[in-house]
């Protein structure tokens, strides 16, 4: 049953985050269409079987049982449904083919324009509603690196204070995931390790590689984290709480090995593969006194204590003591916008994405990422909603807003087919002031359409073998 819900909520969040970026975008080439006097026969959120349809006026509108996508009838237009039956008869008033070629080029890309907009519109509205929340790069005073990770294989080591940033002062610890920093070739950070400064470059195919750690994003990603080894509560009944571990502990040493983060805390509990270990934590002076009196011994406004601990071992083989990371240990600054503030953030946050993914497009044709590590498909796109959404409003419509700037850019590429490929020959005729003949554009979008359902299952395989292994 726990299964079946489980499934139901990824659904739900995923047929809901379509079903508005279909909308939007079928919209957009409906509103153009009316705007210049031309018939939409249909107009159609989701794929057939047909569930619900209402006629109004000339319109047929249409909910399908499918919801991965959505389609406008456009009288007088070759599309997807590769109808042709009115290329007989003369251009009508009322058709695609008989506006001028500037007006037909409008409806082709109202789809595009309408996602562009709504990701601009979302993004600025979260920058006005919810401000933006940062970690002053001043207040990291190390990183703890995992092994084989992204980060390690740069160069980064745990204990690394990270400076710089592209040749830029780091001003801001999150600006080291802003996608205009990812996409900078080559993407550099400057570390000071001891009395040394470092520039380590990261990878020809970063984006790639972030994508193949299967981490669910933001510094898990490249492999490196930044809390202390600070505990905010213990689990009742747990090792920890048995051992005497209280909220507000900080973990100093595990088996003599000094541990300073939380990454280190939980890769050594990992290791010993639940064999009893000798935790060492410290507790703050203003703590001790009311919960112990007798440490092991005071240094520095903190009292020290020892104890044996046994991990527990969880139902997927992984090893606990029973603690929670405090997240109040990392200085989170809160930055509100007014109007006009709000409004600029939020368009330098699309327009950033934007390029952003622009870039990574020629990227991937040129062959500098992976497309099977990097591209994503239906599931990925499923897990990554739902993700997204289980952080609240705020996570859902951050990636309503990703998605829609994705989808646009995807529609835009000159593939028959897609709104691309029909502004491709559009151009054409445009420039020739001939327009290619119908029989070229039916083998065209035929092919077209085989590459896309070829790339479909190319993704949705390859999505099943990333999430499920």
């Amino acid at each position: 049953m726990d299964a079946v819900l489980n499934f139901l909520s990824y659904f739900f969040w995923v047929a809901l985050a379509l079903g508005i970026l279909v909308f939007i975008h079928e919209l957009g080439h409906f509103l153009f269409a009316r705007l210049f006097g031309i018939r939409v026969d249909a107009f159609s959120i989701g794929f057939p079987p047909v569930i619900w349809r209402k006629q109004r006026g000339e319109t047929e509108y249409r909910l399908g049982a499918v919801p991965l996508g959505g389609y406008v009838k456009i009288a007088g237009m070759i599309d997807e449904s590769m109808d042709t039956d009115f290329a007989e008869s003369e251009p009508q008033p009322d058709e695609f083919r008989s506006k001028p070629v500037w007006q037909r080029m409008l409806v082709i890309s109202g789809g595009v324009i309408f996602n562009m907009i709504l990701a601009f519109l979302i993004f600025i509205g979260l920058a006005l509603w919810y401000g933006k929340a940062y970690v002053p790069a001043e207040s990291v005073a190390g990183v703890y690196v995992a092994d084989s990770s992204v980060a390690y294989n740069m160069g980064m080591r745990t204990g690394d204070r990270i400076v710089g940033l592209n040749g830029a002062p780091l001003d801001r610890f999150d600006d080291l995931l802003a996608p205009q920093a990812l996409s900078a070739n080559p993407y550099r950070v400057e570390v000071e390790r001891g009395s040394e400064t470092l520039i380590l470059e990261g990878p020809d195919r970063l984006i790639s590689e972030l994508s193949s750690t299967q981490a669910e994003g933001g510094f898990e990603a490249f492999g490196f984290s930044i809390e202390p080894a600070q505990i905010s509560a213990v689990v009742p009944g747990s090792p920890a709480e048995d051992a005497g571990i209280r909220g507000g502990d900080r973990i100093v040493a595990i088996d003599s090995q000094s541990v300073s983060f939380w990454g280190e805390l939980v890769m050594i509990v990992q290791a010993g593969e639940g064999r009893p270990m000798q935790f060492r934590w410290a507790r703050p002076d203003s703590l001790w006194r009311e919960i112990d009196p007798s440490p092991e011994f005071q240094e520095g406004g903190y009292a020290y204590y020892e104890s044996t601990i046994t991990p527990d071992e969880n139902a997927d083989g992984s090893y606990a003591v029973g603690v929670f990371v405090d997240p109040t240990s990392i200085r989170v600054e809160h930055e509100n916008y007014g109007l006009i503030e709000g409004v600029g953030a939020g368009v330098n946050e699309a327009w950033s994405l934007t390029t952003f993914y622009a870039q990574f497009v020629g990227r991937l044709i040129t062959g500098r990422e992976n497309v099977r590590e990097s591209v994503g498909g239906p599931l990925i796109i499923a897990k990554t909603t739902k993700e997204a959404a289980d952080n609240g409003a705020r996570g859902f419509w951050n990636i309503v807003a990703v998605l829609s700037i994705a989808l646009a850019i995807f529609n835009i590429l000159p593939i028959p087919v897609l709104d691309g490929g029909h502004l491709v020959f559009l151009i054409y005729e445009g420039i020739t002031r001939r327009e290619p003949s119908v029989k070229f554009r039916m083998v065209v979008q035929q092919v077209g359409f085989v590459l896309l359902l070829a790339f479909m299952a190319f993704v949705i395989f390859n999505d099943a073998v990333r999430w499920f292994g």
